[in-house]
Protein backbone atom coordinates (compact mmCIF):
# COMPACT_ATOMS: atom_id res chain seq x y z
CA UNK A 1 0.00 0.00 0.00
CA UNK A 2 1.25 3.47 -0.88
CA UNK A 3 1.66 5.34 2.41
CA UNK A 4 3.14 8.60 1.11
CA UNK A 5 3.12 10.14 -2.33
CA UNK A 6 4.82 13.32 -3.44
CA UNK A 7 3.44 14.61 -6.73
CA UNK A 8 5.17 17.23 -8.90
CA UNK A 9 6.75 19.06 -5.94
CA UNK A 10 8.18 22.46 -6.85
CA UNK A 11 9.87 24.63 -4.22
CA UNK A 12 11.31 28.07 -4.86
CA UNK A 13 13.30 30.44 -2.68
CA UNK A 14 13.00 33.73 -4.52
CA UNK A 15 14.70 33.14 -7.85
CA UNK A 16 16.27 29.87 -6.74
CA UNK A 17 14.43 26.66 -7.57
CA UNK A 18 15.28 24.08 -4.90
CA UNK A 19 12.93 21.37 -6.21
CA UNK A 20 11.56 21.05 -9.70
CA UNK A 21 8.71 18.63 -10.36
CA UNK A 22 9.82 15.87 -7.98
CA UNK A 23 7.47 12.87 -7.71
CA UNK A 24 7.76 9.53 -5.93
CA UNK A 25 5.79 7.03 -3.87
CA UNK A 26 6.74 5.36 -0.59
CA UNK A 27 5.14 2.05 0.31
CA UNK A 28 4.12 1.13 3.83
CA UNK A 29 6.83 -0.74 5.72
CA UNK A 30 9.75 0.02 3.42
CA UNK A 31 13.03 1.87 3.86
CA UNK A 32 13.14 4.58 1.23
CA UNK A 33 16.39 6.49 0.64
CA UNK A 34 16.79 9.92 -0.93
CA UNK A 35 20.32 10.47 -2.22
CA UNK A 36 22.21 12.97 -4.35
CA UNK A 37 25.24 15.28 -4.33
CA UNK A 38 25.44 18.23 -1.94
CA UNK A 39 22.85 20.87 -2.80
CA UNK A 40 20.65 18.41 -4.70
CA UNK A 41 17.54 19.32 -2.67
CA UNK A 42 17.37 16.31 -0.35
CA UNK A 43 16.76 18.19 2.91
CA UNK A 44 14.34 20.54 1.14
CA UNK A 45 12.35 17.48 0.07
CA UNK A 46 12.29 16.16 3.62
CA UNK A 47 11.18 19.58 4.87
CA UNK A 48 8.27 19.54 2.40
CA UNK A 49 7.18 16.17 3.78
CA UNK A 50 7.46 17.23 7.42
CA UNK A 51 5.74 20.58 6.86
CA UNK A 52 8.66 22.91 7.55
CA UNK A 53 8.43 24.08 3.92
CA UNK A 54 5.31 24.44 1.80
CA UNK A 55 5.90 23.90 -1.92
CA UNK A 56 4.57 26.41 -4.43
CA UNK A 57 3.33 23.55 -6.60
CA UNK A 58 2.45 19.88 -6.15
CA UNK A 59 0.89 17.75 -3.42
CA UNK A 60 2.08 15.68 -0.46
CA UNK A 61 -0.41 12.91 0.32
CA UNK A 62 -0.05 10.81 3.47
CA UNK A 63 -2.35 7.83 3.96
CA UNK A 64 -4.83 9.21 1.39
CA UNK A 65 -4.95 12.65 3.06
CA UNK A 66 -3.59 15.78 1.38
CA UNK A 67 -1.22 17.26 3.97
CA UNK A 68 0.51 19.77 1.66
CA UNK A 69 -0.68 22.82 3.58
CA UNK A 70 -0.82 21.34 7.07
CA UNK A 71 1.62 22.72 9.68
CA UNK A 72 4.26 20.37 11.14
CA UNK A 73 2.37 19.66 14.37
CA UNK A 74 -0.70 18.47 12.43
CA UNK A 75 1.45 16.09 10.40
CA UNK A 76 3.01 14.84 13.62
CA UNK A 77 -0.48 14.09 14.95
CA UNK A 78 -1.11 12.02 11.83
CA UNK A 79 2.04 9.98 12.46
CA UNK A 80 5.01 11.70 10.80
CA UNK A 81 8.12 12.19 12.95
CA UNK A 82 11.67 13.19 12.07
CA UNK A 83 15.22 13.62 13.23
CA UNK A 84 17.51 16.41 12.07
CA UNK A 85 20.89 16.59 10.37
CA UNK A 86 22.02 19.00 13.08
CA UNK A 87 21.08 17.61 16.49
CA UNK A 88 18.00 19.41 17.83
CA UNK A 89 17.77 18.13 21.40
CA UNK A 90 17.25 20.05 24.65
CA UNK A 91 20.88 19.75 25.72
CA UNK A 92 20.37 21.04 29.25
CA UNK A 93 17.86 18.31 30.03
CA UNK A 94 18.27 14.61 30.73
CA UNK A 95 17.77 11.83 28.20
CA UNK A 96 14.51 10.64 29.79
CA UNK A 97 13.13 14.20 29.91
CA UNK A 98 13.90 14.67 26.19
CA UNK A 99 11.94 11.51 25.46
CA UNK A 100 9.04 12.64 27.66
CA UNK A 101 8.84 15.82 25.58
CA UNK A 102 8.42 13.55 22.59
CA UNK A 103 5.28 12.16 24.26
CA UNK A 104 3.56 15.55 24.43
CA UNK A 105 1.04 14.77 21.70
CA UNK A 106 -0.18 11.76 23.67
CA UNK A 107 -0.62 13.61 26.97
CA UNK A 108 -4.23 14.58 27.70
CA UNK A 109 -4.25 15.72 31.34
CA UNK A 110 -5.60 19.23 31.80
CA UNK A 111 -3.74 22.22 33.21
CA UNK A 112 -5.13 21.88 36.73
CA UNK A 113 -4.80 18.10 37.12
CA UNK A 114 -1.39 18.19 35.50
CA UNK A 115 -0.22 21.00 37.76
CA UNK A 116 -1.47 19.22 40.88
CA UNK A 117 0.05 15.95 39.61
CA UNK A 118 -2.74 13.92 41.15
CA UNK A 119 -4.96 11.05 40.09
CA UNK A 120 -5.36 10.62 36.32
CA UNK A 121 -2.47 12.99 35.54
CA UNK A 122 -0.08 10.98 37.70
CA UNK A 123 -1.25 7.69 36.18
CA UNK A 124 -0.88 9.12 32.67
CA UNK A 125 2.69 10.27 33.26
CA UNK A 126 3.55 6.85 34.67
CA UNK A 127 2.32 5.23 31.46
CA UNK A 128 4.33 7.63 29.32
CA UNK A 129 7.48 7.05 31.36
CA UNK A 130 7.05 3.30 30.96
CA UNK A 131 6.81 3.76 27.19
CA UNK A 132 9.96 5.92 27.17
CA UNK A 133 11.82 3.35 29.25
CA UNK A 134 10.89 0.70 26.69
CA UNK A 135 12.43 2.85 23.92
CA UNK A 136 15.54 3.41 26.04
CA UNK A 137 15.93 -0.35 26.39
CA UNK A 138 15.25 -0.85 22.67
CA UNK A 139 18.05 1.56 21.71
CA UNK A 140 20.37 0.29 24.46
CA UNK A 141 20.87 3.63 26.22
CA UNK A 142 19.93 2.54 29.76
CA UNK A 143 23.31 3.64 31.11
CA UNK A 144 22.75 7.27 30.08
CA UNK A 145 19.01 7.60 30.76
CA UNK A 146 19.54 10.22 33.49
CA UNK A 147 22.54 11.94 31.87
CA UNK A 148 22.34 15.53 30.64
CA UNK A 149 22.21 15.33 26.85
CA UNK A 150 24.78 18.09 26.31
CA UNK A 151 27.42 16.06 28.15
CA UNK A 152 27.04 12.98 25.93
CA UNK A 153 29.26 11.88 23.07
CA UNK A 154 28.02 12.75 19.58
CA UNK A 155 27.02 9.17 18.72
CA UNK A 156 24.85 8.90 21.83
CA UNK A 157 23.18 12.24 21.07
CA UNK A 158 22.22 10.97 17.62
CA UNK A 159 20.76 7.86 19.25
CA UNK A 160 18.79 9.98 21.74
CA UNK A 161 17.37 12.02 18.87
CA UNK A 162 16.17 8.80 17.24
CA UNK A 163 14.67 7.78 20.58
CA UNK A 164 12.75 11.05 20.91
CA UNK A 165 11.32 10.61 17.41
CA UNK A 166 10.21 7.08 18.31
CA UNK A 167 8.55 8.43 21.46
CA UNK A 168 5.99 10.07 19.17
CA UNK A 169 4.87 6.59 18.00
CA UNK A 170 5.24 7.49 14.32
CA UNK A 171 3.92 5.61 11.32
CA UNK A 172 6.48 7.34 9.09
CA UNK A 173 9.95 8.30 10.30
CA UNK A 174 12.08 10.87 8.46
CA UNK A 175 15.83 10.58 9.10
CA UNK A 176 18.11 13.37 7.84
CA UNK A 177 21.63 11.90 7.62
CA UNK A 178 21.36 9.71 10.74
CA UNK A 179 24.94 8.43 10.31
CA UNK A 180 26.61 11.78 9.59
CA UNK A 181 29.80 12.35 11.60
CA UNK A 182 29.84 8.86 13.12
CA UNK A 183 32.73 6.44 13.28
CA UNK A 184 32.43 2.90 11.92
CA UNK A 185 31.21 1.33 15.17
CA UNK A 186 28.60 4.05 15.75
CA UNK A 187 27.43 3.72 12.14
CA UNK A 188 27.00 -0.05 12.48
CA UNK A 189 24.97 0.45 15.67
CA UNK A 190 22.73 3.06 14.05
CA UNK A 191 22.14 0.84 11.01
CA UNK A 192 21.10 -1.99 13.32
CA UNK A 193 18.67 0.26 15.19
CA UNK A 194 17.16 1.60 11.96
CA UNK A 195 16.61 -1.93 10.67
CA UNK A 196 15.09 -3.00 14.00
CA UNK A 197 12.81 0.05 13.99
CA UNK A 198 11.59 -0.84 10.53
CA UNK A 199 11.27 -4.60 11.01
CA UNK A 200 10.09 -5.02 14.60
CA UNK A 201 8.01 -1.84 14.94
CA UNK A 202 6.73 -1.76 11.37
CA UNK A 203 7.64 1.89 10.88
CA UNK A 204 8.16 3.18 7.35
CA UNK A 205 11.44 5.09 7.02
CA UNK A 206 12.52 7.80 4.59
CA UNK A 207 16.23 8.40 4.97
CA UNK A 208 18.73 10.89 3.57
CA UNK A 209 22.22 9.45 3.74
CA UNK A 210 25.60 10.05 2.03
CA UNK A 211 27.05 6.65 2.96
CA UNK A 212 26.29 4.75 -0.24
CA UNK A 213 27.29 1.44 1.33
CA UNK A 214 24.57 1.86 3.95
CA UNK A 215 22.01 3.03 1.40
CA UNK A 216 22.61 0.09 -0.92
CA UNK A 217 22.60 -2.43 1.93
CA UNK A 218 19.40 -1.50 3.78
CA UNK A 219 17.14 0.43 1.39
CA UNK A 220 14.21 -1.10 -0.47
CA UNK A 221 13.85 1.86 -2.85
CA UNK A 222 16.03 4.83 -3.76
CA UNK A 223 15.22 8.26 -5.22
CA UNK A 224 18.13 10.23 -6.68
CA UNK A 225 18.03 14.04 -6.84
CA UNK A 226 20.42 16.37 -8.65
CA UNK A 227 20.01 20.14 -8.81
CA UNK A 228 16.46 19.80 -7.50
CA UNK A 229 15.34 17.28 -10.10
CA UNK A 230 14.70 13.57 -9.82
CA UNK A 231 17.13 11.84 -12.14
CA UNK A 232 16.57 8.20 -11.16
CA UNK A 233 14.50 5.93 -8.96
CA UNK A 234 14.09 2.24 -8.25
CA UNK A 235 15.82 -0.50 -6.34
CA UNK A 236 19.39 0.07 -5.11
CA UNK A 237 20.68 -2.25 -7.84
CA UNK A 238 18.87 -0.31 -10.57
CA UNK A 239 19.98 3.07 -9.27
CA UNK A 240 23.67 2.30 -8.89
CA UNK A 241 23.83 1.19 -12.53
CA UNK A 242 21.93 4.19 -13.90
CA UNK A 243 24.23 6.33 -16.13
CA UNK A 244 22.53 9.56 -14.92
CA UNK A 245 23.42 8.67 -11.33
CA UNK A 246 27.01 7.83 -12.23
CA UNK A 247 27.27 11.11 -14.12
CA UNK A 248 25.88 13.12 -11.18
CA UNK A 249 28.40 11.62 -8.76
CA UNK A 250 31.47 11.28 -11.00
CA UNK A 251 31.01 13.84 -13.78
CA UNK A 252 31.23 13.50 -17.55
CA UNK A 253 35.00 13.08 -17.80
CA UNK A 254 35.16 10.30 -15.21
CA UNK A 255 32.18 8.60 -16.85
CA UNK A 256 33.99 8.54 -20.19
CA UNK A 257 37.05 6.96 -18.56
CA UNK A 258 34.86 4.19 -17.15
Amino acid sequence: MVQLSCNDIQLNFGGVRALSGVSFEVFQGEIFAIIGPNGAGKSSMLNCISGLYHPQQGKVVFEDHDVTRLPPYERTKRGIARSFQNIALFKGMSVIDNLMIGRHLHQHAGLISGGLYYGPAQAEETRHREYCEEIIEFLEIQSIRKSIVGTLAYGFQKRVELARALALEPKLLLLDEPMAGMNLEETEDMVRFILDTNETRGITIIMIEHDMGVVMDISNSVCVLDFGKKIAGGTPEQVQQDPNVIKAYLGDEDLEEL
